[in-house]
């Protein structure tokens, strides 16, 4: 099967029609969420609908857990917790009890998706140091191939030690080994690139391909400004940081 990775789509629902046209002409047979579809941008309520409308699987991301209530916002810096505070109060009440049923991890047999780090959606995985922490998690749901989130910047890290961080091309999977993958944001990229960011991963032939697509990033950084965000949160979408 063919499978579109997205993950923190951050309510920038200008990014997130791009990718989904672009997913659409990939021929992809089913899509997964890494989570974080709110925080951040202007449009959360239209992200979920979309999300929701095309029935895409989704795991809990921190941002999701904050806005609709599940958990309160330690940890979190200036400008995220504004946005995200911002974020509870103007999403709906169908909004929030989707934010709130989303589970915190899903196996798809081939792959498990988790939002940061397994068992923590609060923890980041930079690199193979911190994702080997977790093989036990990856011993019990059986795979050796977890898609991550949160960090928004694209990243393979293998048992091996050598971890890539400038993804260029596809990649084969090797059976033996065990892998965390990154695709990287579609909302808010932070890998020096405003495209949108997400992956495509074929099980059959066991490869990973990281891929772009170009947005209206004005309009979006104007709908953060129109919403009074924080301007940081507009400038940023234009330099991918």
């Amino acid at each position: 099967m063919l499978y579109a990775i997205l993950s923190d789509v951050h309510a920038n629902i200008d990014a997130l029609e791009a990718v989904l046209k672009q997913v659409d002409k990939s021929g992809v047979d089913q899509i997964a969420c890494l989570g974080d579809v709110v925080g951040y941008n202007a449009m959360p309520n239209e992200c979920v609908a979309m999300i929701m409308e095309r029935n895409i699987q989704t795991v809990l991301g921190n941002h999701d857990a904050v806005a609709c209530g599940i958990e309160e916002p330690w940890g979190f810096n200036k400008y995220a917790l504004d946005a995200v505070l911002w974020t509870r109060e103007h999403i709906t009440e169908e909004t929030s009890e989707w934010l709130n049923g989303l589970p915190d991890a899903l196996n798809y047999g081939e792959f498990v998706a988790v939002h940061g780090a397994p068992k923590n959606h609060n923890l980041y995985l930079f690199s193979w140091r911190d994702a080997a922490m977790h093989l036990d998690f990856m011993d019990e749901q059986n795979c050796n191939v977890c898609f991550i989130g949160h960090t928004h910047t694209p990243a393979v890290f293998t048992a091996d030690g050598k971890d890539a961080s400038n993804i260029d091309g596809p990649i084969v999977l090797d059976p033996e080994k065990i892998y965390f993958i990154n695709p990287g944001s579609v909302g808010q990229p932070r890998d020096n690139n405003p495209d949108a960011s997400f992956g495509l991963y074929d099980t059959d032939t066991r490869t990973f391909e990281l891929i772009r697509a170009s947005y209206d990033v004005e309009r979006a950084s104007l709908r953060v400004r129109e919403a009074r965000l924080p301007k940081l949160l507009s400038d940023r979408l234009h330099i991918g940081r």
